[in-house]
């Protein structure tokens, strides 16, 4: 569903953001994408949801080049970035209805809307204007609008930042459920909910790809003396800061 291969971001000054990664996100997969500030992340983000290019490598959303055919891919995307692109003087109802005109969705609008809004559980809160809504409502219904149209691939940016422990493990369980129809890219600080929620994962370090894989497979790569099971927290910090942290 996502292939990228070989991709490549380098600045004037010769600084690369992004150097030579490939990695693939299969069908129905829910992808966990990690690494400490500054290591690639969200220049990665940004070109697969064709916001900037790749200077080399590909970038591939459901069989479409994001260089090639930007629109076309882009079609195929609902974006949560870590900030939702919300306008706090519309209502809920008013946000999510120019949303769908805005991706000129063929979906009826009524049914469409009235299915994610059960979904996301913004039902209760559609009428209210988006400026007085909390936190954990304001991103709800930002993942509303990354689901108009029904992308088959949801990419979200650190989804549950600045929410309270009850919303965070409601928008846990929500990612688990979206990754039953849609193929999910999940960039999160927060450890644990990518142990919790991701069936694979990709940690990138100044640029370049560091790990790849299931959990259980980065476990087998980091077996300790005594069998003991790693956290993805502790192989985290074994490949980011070294062998000799922990």
């Amino acid at each position: 569903m996502i292939e990228v291969r070989n991709l490549t971001k380098s600045y004037s000054n010769g600084e690369k953001a992004v150097d030579n990664i490939s990695f693939t996100v299969g069908e129905g997969e829910i992808l966990g994408f990690l690494g400490p500030n500054g290591a690639g992340k969200s220049t990665t983000m940004n070109i697969l949801t064709g916001y900037i290019s790749s200077t080399d490598g590909s970038a591939v959303i459901g069989g479409v080049d994001v260089l090639e055919e930007p629109i076309v891919a882009k079609r195929k995307i609902g974006y949560l970035p870590e900030q939702p692109p919300l306008y706090p003087d519309m209502t809920v109802d008013e946000y999510l209805r120019f949303i769908h005109e805005l991706k000129k969705s063929k979906l009826p609008k009524n049914t469409h809307l009235n299915e994610i809004c059960e979904l996301v559980k913004v039902n209760d809160v559609r009428g209210r204007l988006i400026r007085n809504l909390s936190k954990g409502y304001r991103q709800r219904v930002g993942l509303a609008g990354a689901l108009v149209g029904n992308p088959p691939i949801l990419i979200l940016d650190e989804p549950t930042v600045g929410l309270d422990p009850k919303q965070i493990i409601e928008i846990r369980t929500l990612i688990k459920q979206l990754g039953r129809n849609h193929t999910v890219i999940l960039s999160s600080h927060i450890l644990p909910e990518v142990q919790a929620v991701c069936d694979k994962i990709v940690i990138i370090n100044e640029g370049k790809i560091v790990a790849d894989g299931d959990l259980e497979g980065l476990r087998s790569r980091f077996k300790t003396e005594t069998d003991e099971e790693l956290s993805l927290e502790q192989i985290f910090i074994k490949l980011i800061y070294g062998e000799g942290i922990i």
